[in-house]
């Protein structure tokens, strides 16, 4: 049977064909629907992990447990993840294991546009990259398959189209290998120098074997055009933009094994051509490649460039030389930049902040558009987890200058990722710095996922909840208290009070994100026109509730969900 499937949902799919039996992810945009898909299959187990490198060690166990497995992530993950992958390489596996990493170009939804081809290559391990959702899912049938074959995790390199797109797949019956024995094997897994040195022998001989199946996998073809003017070698998102803008005009060479790549393949099928282009986004690892094993007569970066997405248009111009418009739009949209929803509970915190002029040392989550005008209450944002650690090495740096007017903020998800240690630090390293956690009961960013502090897992069930004020405690931290950042007043007297202290301490703002179902909404609020005097002081909130229209503050009450902030913001009561 054949449907349209998301990339990501295509993903999950494979992985239920596949027979896969274990998914541990921690989510991340673009990668988040795989294993959210991966969940509604009831022969795979399925969670959440606290972070990346949690979850990679947990899929590790069950492949070496005889399990096929697979964890997901985004390209940033990757990195928190790379301590259990590179030793993994080594390791190898029992039953197979995948990968998911899905990149982000054009960072529509990231913190930066890494490309993690280089993590594949330094780690080597083999990586495949699907084009569309068909691809998707035979990609990782495929990848399980030589996973057992060469002992080795395999990586699928997602990327935000790709996964977000939509294409037929074919739907088949899963086909679950029995589980593999499990045999005591230091010299494999016990990964101590006198092991490890034996197992790097391994890896560099795996290599070459892999070097010569991607001379003649399938998932590297070429497509030869009778009409071709010029050969292009592509991957990934970009061999679907080729097509469109060169048609018949090129042929092409696709490689849908981007680690380790073919040598005589791509020899031979250069040699065809005077001209030969590689579109590949982000780095230019495939023309590098190419100029490695001596084919010289390639272009690409000095076309098409390191930034970005690459799209039709841009093909089409920079090598046939002719403006092609893909998508008609009939008048200019309106540039529309991100905020925090309509009683979003970070924002009177945030309007707190920026009304004491504190420094804050942000972190990843939706809460980072705090520093999003008019609050503009965020003043660094650098990972998952580094906002308290930032914060600890700043006012250490800077003393009393900035020990009482500086703050980390963390969601409780993002803490629960890589958050505690740098209050453990704070802790014991006698740090005078005020930590601010923004519970709001869900993990947000990505969609809605729950977390250890949820009190329920991936599939809704009850679990084990994280109290975070003991847990506070339990790391050393003697002030903690919880405000409702709904109250401006209280969390305006909070901050200063924890501020002037001269010890550590945290403020948990805890109200439940105000897109969940299950929260109860107070009425909308409304702008009594004739005691409004226009002096927009519920503008400098930043509610996408509120605007001005013929000089007077107007409330949509689509939007509006009755918390109030505005009305304590209003010092005249037009807001009612």
């Amino acid at each position: 049977m054949k449907k349209l499937m998301l990339g990501n949902a295509a993903f999950a799919r494979g992985l239920y064909e596949a027979g896969c039996r274990f998914v541990s992810s921690y989510p991340g945009t673009p990668s988040t629907e795989i294993t959210e898909e991966a969940a509604k299959y009831d022969e795979i187990y399925a969670e959440w992990a606290p972070n990346e490198k949690v979850a990679m060690e947990a899929a590790l166990g069950a492949s070496i447990a005889g399990a096929r497995s697979f964890c997901g992530m985004k390209h940033v993950g990757l990195n928190v993840a790379a301590d259990p992958l590179y030793t993994a390489s080594y390791t190898g596996v029992n039953a197979g294991m995948v990968i998911a990493v899905a990149d982000d170009q054009g960072m529509h939804s990231s913190q930066n546009e890494q490309d993690s081809r280089h993590h594949a290559i330094a780690s080597k391990v083999p990586m495949l990259e699907p084009s569309d959702s068909g691809e998707c899912k035979d990609f990782v049938k495929l990848a399980f398959e030589i996973s057992e074959e060469f002992d080795t995790p395999v990586i699928v390199r997602m990327s935000t189209r790709v996964a977000h797109s939509q294409s037929s797949v074919e739907a088949l019956d899963r086909n679950e290998p029995a589980l593999r024995e499990y045999t005591k094997n230091p010299q494999k897994y016990v990964m101590m120098p006198a092991f490890a040195k034996t197992r790097h022998v391994f890896v560099e001989e795996r290599t070459q074997k892999l070097i010569a199946y991607a001379e003649t996998s399938p998932l590297n073809r070429v497509e030869i055009s009778d009409k071709a003017e010029f050969g292009v070698i592509t991957n990934g998102a970009a061999y679907q933009y080729v097509k469109e803008a060169l048609g018949e005009r090129a042929s092409v060479l696709k490689l849908g094994m981007v680690n380790p790549m073919p040598v005589k393949l791509i020899q031979d099928f250069a040699a065809k051509y005077e001209k030969v282009y590689v579109i590949e986004e982000l780095e230019g690892i495939i023309e590098e490649h190419c100029r490695n094993i001596g084919v010289n007569n390639v272009q690409g970066k000095e076309i098409f460039g390191y930034i970005g997405e690459i799209n039709q248009a841009v093909i089409a111009e920079k090598l046939l030389g002719v403006k092609r418009e893909f998508v008609s739009l009939s008048e200019n949209i309106p540039n529309r930049p991100p905020v925090m929803c309509a009683g979003c509970p970070h924002r009177g915190l945030f309007y707190c902040l920026s009304k004491l002029k504190v420094t804050v040392s942000g972190d990843i989550g939706c809460y980072t558009l705090g520093a999003a005008a008019p609050l503009t209450a965020v003043d660094t944002t650098i990972c998952m987890g580094a906002s308290m650690s930032a914060l600890h090495g700043f006012n250490k740096a800077r003393g009393s200058e900035s020990e009482h007017k500086t703050v980390a903020v963390i969601g409780d998800s993002t803490f629960m990722h890589s958050g505690m240690t740098g209050l453990v630090n704070i802790a014991y390293n006698n740090s005078n710095s005020t930590v601010i956690i923004l519970d709001n009961s869900i993990t947000g960013m990505t969609g809605h996922q729950q977390n250890p502090t949820t009190g329920k897992n991936l599939k809704g069930d009850p679990a084990a909840a994280v109290n975070l004020e003991e847990l506070c405690r339990a790391i050393g931290i003697k002030r903690v208290r919880v405000v409702d950042p709904y109250h401006l007043a209280e969390c305006e007297a909070a901050i200063k009070e924890e501020l002037a202290a001269d010890e550590a301490s945290v403020i948990i703002s805890r109200r439940p994100c105000a897109l969940l179902k299950y929260v109860k909404h107070n009425p909308p609020f409304k702008v009594n026109a004739d005691k409004c005097v226009g002096c927009k002081m519920c503008m400098k909130l930043g509610c996408p509730a509120i605007s001005i229209k013929d000089g007077k503050a107007v409330i949509d009450h689509t939007q509006c969900v009755g918390c109030g902030i505005c009305k304590e913001q209003c010092k005249i009561g037009a807001i009612e």
